[in-house]
């Protein structure tokens, strides 16, 4: 098996310079969603997903979510971050996200990682170390 991939689906590019960052930090393969298929994605031991905030539930960022799906059962045994932006409330999704994730025998990585708006170079390293501990979990 591959070892680590950050997945993930941006609209305006805040996700993207997460994502990117997470990589750097886990020395991972990086994908947007329409780069690689879910059957893909399940041959890595870690997958880092990243999606943003596109309203109050997880299911909002339809495109992502569809590509999601197709995977989500076959995620037993596999380490997992989940990761993304947001513009308005607190990051409920990702709460919604983690439950969800909580049903599957999944290794979940830390908290997830969540930027409001346009991550800082700030939010930059703390993606970098990040990805960093990911890495090493």
């Amino acid at each position: 098996m591959k070892d680590v991939l950050v997945v993930y689906w941006s609209a305006t590019g805040n996700t993207e310079l997460m994502a990117r960052s997470i990589a750097d930090g886990a020395d991972a393969d990086l994908f947007t969603i329409d780069e690689i298929t879910p059957e893909n994605a399940l041959a890595y031991d870690k997958i880092a997903f990243g999606c943003p905030a596109m309203g109050d539930t997880f299911e909002e960022a339809e495109e992502f979510f569809e590509w999601y799906e197709q995977l989500e059962d076959y995620l037993d045994g596999k380490k997992v971050a989940i990761f993304g932006s947001f513009s308005w409330g607190s990051g409920e999704w990702m709460e919604d996200w983690q439950e969800r994730l909580e049903n599957f025998d999944v290794e979940l990585f830390e908290e997830p990682l969540m930027a409001n708006e346009a991550p800082s170079p700030d939010e930059e390293e703390l993606a970098f170390q990040f990805g960093e501990r990911f890495k090493d979990f």
